[in-house]
């Protein structure tokens, strides 16, 4: 089986009712959702994968972890010249994330949701006149939803990019995870940050996809939680996405004596899922191997031009007379 195609786009309905005064929402998010306006409703769970063992932890590297460490990026979107108070004056748009019984409402102002390319085009059918202005997103999920709204309003989502001790970038701590976020046993951090990238592809933010990228790039996680985030992004990314895919074929082309060890398993399910991993892999590890053999081969022609042209300029002479020894 190939990878699966890259997450298709949704046919969300747009409705409006005139004359329908607009409600005050809750918010969903807490405090991460600052302009946020949302009322949730549960939402199914993801099973975690988890490990017969004691995880060990992967700690990220420049060289044979995800690939170099991207800079942090500028997080803030593409602002026209309204001010936030005259965005906060456009009309309010509700919309319907998931589908019942899951199903949870958001709002947004308008002039802010137009910064995205998709929501510009369904904003287009939206009327003039004061209303009640919905917009049905019955594939989406409502928490990478929610990032994006967050980060119309503020310029970032939560988790925040923040000094760490030692003055390294890192995450900010999530006070809702019962464990420290330093560590994803089972890829929920990661799976979070990577629907992130996959909504904002699918929007049209390329500032929000380099956001949710350098985030993805500060987690340490463990084997079993590597290969749900990569599960994730094999199944949900184009073949051609080569900047969210080839850090992921890297990885594990350098960590595989860990597969041995904790998702033996999970490695295997995943390769047989999605064959694309298994060549990316192979290709990485055949294109190393190769290096390695030119440069064998190149060392091995210096040290035989070296040892030719090592040697007596000249023979010896035998040279006989009084006092004089032949040592030739």
């Amino acid at each position: 089986m190939d990878s699966k195609e890259h997450l298709s786009a949704t046919n969300p309905e747009v409705t409006n009712t005139p004359g329908v005064e607009e409600p005050v929402q809750d918010v969903a998010e807490g405090d991460q959702m600052e302009g946020v306006e949302a009322t949730e409703e549960p939402a199914a769970s993801t099973a975690a994968a988890t490990a017969t063992e004691e995880p060990e932890v992967i700690a990220l590297d420049d060289d044979n972890g995800k690939g170099s460490m991207p800079p942090p990026p500028a997080p803030a979107p593409k602002r026209t010249k309204l001010t936030f108070v005259e965005h906060l004056k456009s009309p309010i748009v509700t919309l319907l994330v998931g589908t019942p019984p899951a199903q949870s409402t958001l709002t947004a102002h308008q002039s802010l949701l137009t910064m995205s390319p998709y929501f510009a085009r369904l904003c287009e059918d939206l009327p003039t006149k004061a209303g009640l202005y919905e917009i049905r997103l019955p594939e989406d999920e409502l928490e990478p939803m929610g990032c994006f709204l967050q980060y119309l309003y503020t310029g970032d989502y939560f988790p925040k990019i923040i000094k760490g001790v030692s003055g390294e970038d890192t995450l900010e701590e999530d006070p809702e995870l019962e464990e420290s976020t330093a560590t994803d046993k089972d890829g929920t951090q990661l799976l979070k940050h990577a629907k992130v990238y996959t909504l904002a592809d699918k929007l049209g933010l390329e500032e929000l996809k380099t956001l949710a990228h350098s985030k993805i790039h500060r987690i340490n996680s463990t084997a079993v939680g590597e290969l749900e985030y990569a599960r994730y992004v094999y199944g949900n990314t184009d073949t051609k996405d080569v900047t969210i895919r080839a850090p992921i074929a890297t990885f594990w082309a350098h960590k595989s004596y860990v597969l041995r060890h904790q998702a033996q398993k999970e490695f295997k399910d995943m390769i047989l899922d999605f064959p694309q991993f298994a060549y990316d892999i192979l290709t990485i590890v055949l294109d190393v191997k190769e290096k390695e053999r030119e440069k064998r081969a190149e060392s091995s022609q210096a040290g035989a031009a070296s040892s030719q042209k090592i040697g007596r300029k000249r023979p010896r002479m035998s040279v006989s007379g009084p006092g004089i020894t032949d040592r030739s």
